[in-house]
């Protein structure tokens, strides 16, 4: 497989205080500039958002499920209607996951082998699924994505170390298989680092995936699945500044509230995605320059300014006020949970736009330290 044509990473800038790094990646889609956020679209949609809403917001990839799409309405069934940027009408990049994280979501209802993993597809139907590295990626390519995924098991937290060590030995078997079963040019194939909290065993798993084939990207899996950010940042800021390649891209799966966005750009982590944006949204919930805002709050009932006074997205400067939130949040109404969606992605990816400026401004420090001082840091 040659993707060298299709799939190129330029790194633009580098900030002199700390590893944060500006980059574009070139894909048959059209380019992604970096640091990026991905709203992701789990079905096959962002939840409540249309595609042109999301091309307004400023999103420039969203991502899909290969778990969900794959069952339902099918691999087979996306391919024969175009692929997933036709069946979306997204017609920028896509990237799907491996759906590891939500075959492993499933509790009791999976079984591990070296050669892949069994499990009981309960949230459809209850069907038996084998799913070997090579079944993964014919998926993978009948799906369509310009970027995807290696099969990978990813452990939760806490596990004991004896479980996390052989889910890299799973993931790093897995990689080789994935990498040799992937044919599609047009499609990138990142490998997935694991190894829990623990850096030594991280380490492995990069050292691994850098030997055995050359991957295009690297996703960094198995964080945001139970402990708290403190924790999360001890392995991951010195495996990302210090041990990751340089020139590809650096994906952390799954995390997605401001402040670590904030605090992983400046380890040097260029792509990152969350379901948190729309789910706090039908929730009631809105992240802001004040911090996180819980509009089921009566003390927004009288409250006749906007949502964020320094945000530009549509709901903040379109004149519906915190009181008329309140209101549609309290009353379960659908374009409450809309409104918030909007919000909420665009101050993902705003906020990346605005961290890539100060990259290339050469004052990322100080923007990581006018977040960290600031109310917004106060996101949960």
């Amino acid at each position: 497989m040659n993707e060298g044509r299709w799939f190129t990473y330029d790194i633009v800038a580098e900030d002199p205080a700390t590893h944060a790094r500006a980059g574009v990646l070139h894909t048959p889609h059209g380019d992604i500039e970096t640091p990026v956020f991905m709203p992701v679209g789990t079905k096959g949609t962002v939840k409540g958002l249309l595609p042109s809403q999301l091309e307004d917001l400023g999103a420039q990839i969203v991502l899909a499920n290969t778990y969900h799409c794959s069952m339902r309405p099918g691999a087979d069934a996306v391919e024969r209607l175009g692929g997933l940027h036709e069946f979306m009408q997204w017609h920028h990049p896509i990237l799907t996951d491996s759906g590891g994280f939500q075959v492993f979501s499933l509790g009791e209802h999976f079984k591990l082998s070296d050669d892949g993993v069994r499990f009981r597809a309960v949230d459809y139907g209850g069907e038996n699924i084998t799913w070997t590295p090579e079944r993964n990626m014919e998926i993978a390519q009948k799906l369509g994505a310009d970027i995807v995924m290696q099969l990978d098991q990813c452990p939760g937290y806490p596990s004991p170390r004896e479980y996390v060590e052989r889910a890299v030995e799973l993931s790093s078997m897995w990689a080789e298989r994935c990498f040799a079963a992937h044919t599609r040019p047009d499609q990138a194939l990142f490998g997935i680092v694991q190894g829990g909290m623990h850096l030594d065993l991280r380490l492995r798993s990069l050292e691994h995936l850098e030997s055995c084939a050359d991957f295009p990207g690297y996703g960094i899996g198995g964080y945001s699945v139970g402990e708290d950010h403190e924790t999360m940042f001890e392995t991951l800021a010195p495996l990302v500044s210090e041990h990751m390649p340089k020139g590809k891209p650096r994906y952390l799966m799954g995390v997605g509230n401001p402040t670590t966005l904030v605090r992983g750009v400046a380890c040097g982590i260029d792509m990152f995605d969350c379901v948190l944006p729309t789910r706090a949204a039908r929730m009631g919930s809105a992240f802001s320059h004040e911090g996180r805002l819980n509009f089921r709050h009566a003390r927004f009932i009288d409250d006749d300014g906007p949502l964020d006074p320094l945000c530009t997205c549509p709901t903040c400067t379109g004149g519906f006020t915190r009181a008329y939130l309140h209101h549609l949040v309290r009353q379960k109404e659908m374009v409450g949970s809309v409104l918030l969606s909007m919000h909420n992605v665009f101050f993902l990816v705003n906020l990346m736009r605005e961290a890539r400026a100060a990259i290339v401004a050469g004052t990322y420090g100080d923007f990581l330290a006018g977040w960290m001082d600031s109310p917004a840091a106060v996101d949960w």
